[in-house]
């Protein structure tokens, strides 16, 4: 019996392979931000009205001029055919947390046959996919087919290089003909403009004499797998679902807590240098990389942004990650859960709000409970969370991000708030109607002469906690390394600019009394009071916490998506995004579909990967082994040798037992019949993953019985730990 000799052999591969060197590479200031059409490429290249306008417009949302668009449409062109680009594209982010991109060639020809360039205003402003194709939830018809690109001049044009050529990629929204938003940064820009709109006011009231327009910043840290392409090939759930759907635990796997910020290995170390090196030609500030907790895993951080070009370049490292594991032979994984049994992959999602008069409106200072403009924004953050709850675990609700929520260090799915030690004090005595000076974290000092003391931060970090302040900004942890960053930002501006609304209404009454600080604390003590009891600082993972949350303290526990997801459809949630004019409700509405449609698909996916693998692959492993044991009994019963019959029941058994399952999964998944979409994403939650776990449970066993030359599947140990 040969054996699986395509398992083994990838793995002989892989560690026999000659291992990569780090080349040559070029300094930061050569190569930053070269492929990029930013401003100061425009400076040089526009007229000083163009480019006036066109700063104007990305640092106010000033409306840009034909003449204008024109003016850059050509130096665009110019500029990036002068770096070998023949093709352009309207960039898009469809509801998919993927982008989308259909690509134009400069070139025309005229009536002589020749070809000449062309890309001109109309061009850059408006471009034209098909509508219809891409996920709409009812919004378009399939004989309704126009939607439109339209350019986004606040974030940057850039070139995109692949082993195929390059393309200028012009960074667009994607709305219906009927005008509705059929993408992600349409909101996150209606989002961003009602945010400021609220904050405005606000300031106004705290007689702050110039405000700038303000803007969401975002910082996410992006966290993946790294698997060797020859295992990852020979495992059809990676290739179709991102995850394992099998697989046993191995012996050793990260409860030595050794690979977290762990020296890196050599090969993962030139791949990451390539990527980097292609972020920062695309002006994207990676910031930090380093070996995540789990064996096989890593993460890259980029520099904060605003909001809007953060979303556009989280998306690019995203794909140039994948695009640049696939040319050093990995495979990178973006699932939530690619591995049963160790850490999941998340995106934090690090977010403050602020602008160049009044600065950091999230940045507490050294005395937060003098700073009162921080108070207020906190405050509203605070009320935000305790109010839409469940929009935050609604925009973070997939079918992957379903199995990371709750545990290793992924956070619960109960959203709350952690202030930390000293804003909470501030916060606890705002209830009382009163404002105390505070501590700091005070001066660390370790003893040691030849280390220097330095200032400790006035609070602890909290791990369990979805939804933290850490320092200057807070963190939504609970956001799934494969999403996009947009859903999170369009949530979280959105109650933010209704909670500044709130406030502004409260504020302006309360400041007829002349005491501006008087006037804050009464405000806030009034929210302290409707909505503290989102303020959390313990371990959110404990079962004290799940039921003092939910039964004492009204907090919605929503573990799954088929829990989360039909709260978009609540009525105070329509009203939210309809009264800041973010989201219509057929806008809502349609993402509720789609969200929910593609969960089902995702299960069904899944079930339909078990079924097989199961069948094909696992079983039939099990009875070549039943087979090859069979022969070795009859070979040693000749020469008079008894073998322990215990491995072949067992195997017997949990190859009839597995096969039991599969056929319950079939009967399962041919169901049909719902009332209604939540009705059928319970099923799939209840049901469905409940039987291809149990499929699994057998299968992992087997893994452990079955001689492991004849195993069909790259085991964890091998994926994890070679690189």
């Amino acid at each position: 019996m040969s054996g699986n000799i395509s398992r083994l052999k990838a793995v002989e591969n892989i560690t026999t392979q000659e291992k990569a060197s780090v080349e040559k590479t070029e300094l930061l200031d050569n190569i930053w931000a070269t492929d990029v059409f930013n401003l100061a490429k425009m400076e040089k290249a526009l007229s000083k009205k163009a480019f006036e306008s066109i700063k104007k417009t990305i640092q106010t949302g000033e409306a840009l001029e034909l003449d204008t668009a024109e003016e850059i449409a050509t130096a665009m062109k110019e500029w990036a055919l002068a770096k070998g680009v023949k093709f352009f594209s309207h960039i898009f982010y469809p509801m998919t947390n993927a982008t989308a991109e259909k690509h134009d060639a400069f070139i025309v020809t005229d009536f002589d046959g020749g070809a000449i360039s062309k890309f001109d205003g109309a061009l850059l402003i408006k471009g034209e996919p098909d509508g219809s194709s891409f996920p709409n939830g009812g919004i378009r018809e399939t004989n309704a087919a126009r939607g439109y690109t339209a350019w986004d001049p606040s974030s940057p044009a850039y070139i995109m290089h692949t082993q195929n050529g390059a393309t200028l990629m012009i960074p667009c929204v994607f709305a219906s003909w009927t005008g509705e938003a059929l993408d992600k940064k349409i909101p996150l820009l209606r989002s961003n403009a009602a945010m400021n709109t609220a904050a405005q006011k606000v300031l106004n009231l705290m007689g702050e004499g110039e405000v700038s327009p303000l803007n969401s910043s975002c910082g996410a840290e992006q966290e993946y797998f790294l698997v060797d392409e020859k295992f990852a090939n020979a495992r059809p759930d990676l290739l179709l679902a991102g995850r394992t759907l099998f697989g046993a635990a191995p012996a050793k796997g990260q409860e030595f807590d050794d690979h977290y910020f762990g020296a890196i290995p050599s090969r993962v170390q030139v791949y990451m240098q390539d990527a980097e090196d292609r972020l920062y030609r695309l002006g994207i500030p990676a910031k930090t990389h380093h070996n995540e907790v789990a064996p096989g895993q890593f993460e890259i951080a980029p520099y904060f942004e605003a909001a809007n070009v953060a979303a556009d370049h989280q998306q690019l490292i995203m794909t140039v990650l994948q695009n640049t594991a696939k040319e050093h032979g990995f495979i990178c994984l973006m699932h939530e859960k690619p591995f049963a049994g160790i850490n999941g992959s998340g995106k934090h999602v690090n977010w403050s709000v602020g602008n160049s008069t009044q600065g950091n409106l999230l940045d507490p200072g050294n005395t937060p409970e003098e700073n009162l403009n921080f108070l207020l924004f906190c405050g509203a953050v605070i009320r935000g969370v305790h109010k839409y709850g469940p929009l935050l675990r609604a925009v973070i609700a997939s079918a992957s991000n379903d199995h990371r929520l709750g545990a290793n260090e992924a956070p619960p799915a109960i959203l709350s708030v952690y202030l930390g030690s000293q804003l909470e004090t501030i916060f606890d005595d705002i209830k009382e109607g009163k404002l105390s000076p505070t501590d700091d974290g005070g001066i660390m000092d370790l003893g040691l002469s030849q280390i220097m003391n330095f200032k400790r931060d006035s609070g602890d970090r909290n791990r369990t906690s979805p939804f933290a302040f850490t320092g200057n900004r807070f963190e939504f942890r609970a956001v799934g390394s494969s999403q996009s960053v947009s859903g999170p930002l369009i949530a979280m501006n959105t109650m933010l600019a209704d909670s500044l609304e709130w406030i502004a209404v409260k504020l302006e009454e309360a400041l007829k009394g002349g005491d501006k600080t008087a006037a804050v604390i009464s405000v806030l003590k009034e929210l302290m009071l409707l909505h503290g009891s989102a303020v959390f600082g313990g371990d959110g993972y404990s079962a004290e916490w799940h039921e003092m949350a939910v039964k004492e303290r009204g907090l919605k526990n929503l573990p799954t998506t088929a829990d989360a997801l039909p709260y978009i459809q609540d009525a105070e949630i329509i009203e939210l995004f309809k009264s800041t004019g973010v989201l219509t409700p057929i806008e809502l509405e349609s993402r509720y579909e789609i969200y929910a449609e593609q969960y089902i698909m995702s299960i069904e996916v899944e079930a339909k990967l078990v079924i097989d693998m199961a069948k094909t692959l696992i079983y039939p492993a099990a009875v070549n082994y039943l087979a090859s044991l069979a022969d070795a009994a009859s070979g040693m019963k000749e020469m008079g040798i008894d073998l322990d019959s215990g491995t072949a029941k067992i195997v017997a058994a949990r190859a009839n037992a597995m096969m039991a399952a599969v056929n319950e999964l079939i009967e399962a998944s041919a169901k049909e019949d719902f009332a209604s979409t939540n009705e059928h994403m319970k099923y799939c939650a209840d049901v469905i993953r409940g039987l291809m776990d149990k499929v699994r449970e057998h299968a992992d066993t087997l893994e452990c019985e079955v001689d492991d030359t004849l195993w069909p599947l790259p085991k964890y140990q091998e994926m994890l730990f070679i690189k």
